[in-house]
């Protein structure tokens, strides 16, 4: 099995574990005289079969990951980490551009002269050039990401 569909398998779980908790939730009381519309038991067995199997697809991931040699990039989860800090870098550069060009601020500035302007503390311009950098960057790791994972073969 290649990591990509291990990855898909992953989801799929997780998704299924999270519909069976709303059943089990749902089941869980039921008015006297009544029948529960499902056996809350035998959701709770299956939801615990499903995380046992979940479990198990994680560390064979997790474990590939660590194991899976990208070049330049390091490891499978070197590249990971990267890429996340790259979205948290590119996130934090918007946001700070944002603020300083003044968007989402309500007018446009001065309404009369006797009020105060307000000044950018940053380098606007600078900063969307970064951000733009930067999500160029999250996209070439990204793209070798994924041709990792439908390269790699899921280790047990």
């Amino acid at each position: 099995m290649k990591l990509a569909e291990a990855l898909a398998e992953r989801a799929e779980a997780a998704r299924r574990v999270e519909q069976l908790r709303a059943r089990i939730v749902s089941s869980a009381r039921y008015q006297e005289g009544e029948t529960p519309a499902e056996a809350a038991d035998q959701l709770l067995a299956e939801a615990d079969e499903v995380l046992a199997a979940l479990e198990t697809l994680i560390r064979r991931i997790n474990r590939t990951n660590a194991a899976t040699d990208m070049g330049h990039d390091g490891t499978l989860t070197d590249a990971l980490a990267r890429r996340d800090t790259l979205r948290l870098r590119h996130s934090v550069i918007t946001a700070a551009a944002d603020a300083a060009a003044g968007t989402g601020e309500r007018g446009y500035g001065r309404q009369l002269r006797s009020e105060l302007m307000m000044l950018p503390a940053l380098p606007v311009a600078d900063l969307r050039a970064q951000a733009d950098t930067l999500a160029r960057e999250i996209r070439e790791i990204d793209v070798r990401i994924q041709r990792t994972n439908w390269e790699a073969d899921l280790l047990d």
